[in-house]
């Protein structure tokens, strides 16, 4: 049976096959050139993928999505493993067709698995030449386990090559292991300085739940996609008994209304967050800022022991 899976190191998934812009076609392209598409965005054209609804979320190189239907030169897809209440199957949205290859033999859940655990990664040929720059949390299936690098199968059906200091091994997808509350702040930690993007969920830029979401799928525990999502899950903490790793929730009229942010607890007063467009990855003491009065909510994913 056929699986379709993303063939670039991050896709987009816009709101609508139309979504994205001219200047957008450094993301929708195959190959894609991320840190290109960046570099033409400015504020304005950044704070658009928001305030416009242009962009839902993002995938990863290897990642398997669900074909809906297709328009234009967009698949309409669900991206299955993030956790959404806009439908029961997963996160749905738009990626452009080139970015999607239809494989036979998509081996992921079957055996040994590779992890990027770097904030980015180079991909190799079998003969030494970069290929792509993966993304912290790309999973690829092992073909060959080596000393400084292990040969990793390709949605095209090739091969490729990553150095084993980028990357873990893991016998399968059910031996990833499970992170502490520290863990997930340690993970987050490397990201500091990284410029927010909404719908981001990748080492080139995250949004506020983008970031809590992969800071958690690092550490063994897949949560929701959305802040409003994933402030329903998980165990409800009292905020006056918080311990770094928990899931901190902000909401508008000063807590009482809806759910616009979500950060981790770093320990100490603390917050660990992605901000909004034109900030970035940071360490905030909360005392006296307006996270202190929106602060709703606090939920735990991890577990006492780790795993």
């Amino acid at each position: 049976m056929s699986k379709y899976v993303i063939n670039v190191p991050v896709a987009t998934i816009w709101t609508s096959y139309d979504s994205a812009r001219v200047l957008d076609e450094k993301a929708t392209s195959n190959p894609t050139d991320i840190n290109g598409w960046l570099d033409l965005l400015n504020f304005e054209t950044r704070l658009e993928l928001c305030d416009a609804n242009l962009i839902q979320s993002q995938l990863l190189y290897g990642q398997e999505v669900l074909v809906l239907e297709e328009k234009k030169d967009y698949y309409h897809i669900i991206a299955l493993t993030q956790g959404s209440s806009k439908d029961e199957r997963g996160y749905p949205g738009w990626v452009p067709k080139c970015q999607v290859t239809e494989v036979m033999d998509w081996k992921l859940a079957d055996g040994p698995v590779a992890v990027v655990t770097s904030n980015l990664a180079p991909l190799f040929s079998t003969e030494e030449k970069v290929l792509l720059e993966l993304s912290f949390q790309t999973i690829l299936p092992v073909k060959e386990n080596g000393k400084e690098k292990v040969k990793v199968q390709l949605p095209d059906g090739t091969y490729g090559l990553l150095k084993t200091d980028h990357i873990s091994v893991y016998d399968g997808l059910a031996f990833l292991p499970k992170g502490t509350g520290t863990d997930i702040v340690r993970s987050g930690e490397k990201f500091l300085g990284l410029s927010y993007l909404w719908g981001g969920m990748s080492g080139y830029g995250m949004d506020c739940s983008g970031f809590s979401y992969t800071m958690c799928k690092a550490n063994g525990y897949i949560i929701p996609r959305d802040a409003h999502d994933q402030a329903k899950e998980g165990a409800e903490v009292k905020l006056n008994a918080l311990e770094p790793g928990d899931l901190l929730f902000f909401a508008y009229e000063e807590g009482k209304g809806k759910i616009h942010h979500v950060g981790i607890y770093y320990g100490d007063g603390k917050l660990l967050h992605s901000p909004k467009t034109g900030r970035d990855i940071e360490i905030l003491p909360m005392e006296n800022t307006i996270y202190e009065k929106e602060l709703c909510a606090a939920r735990r994913y991890w577990q006492k022991d780790g795993g």
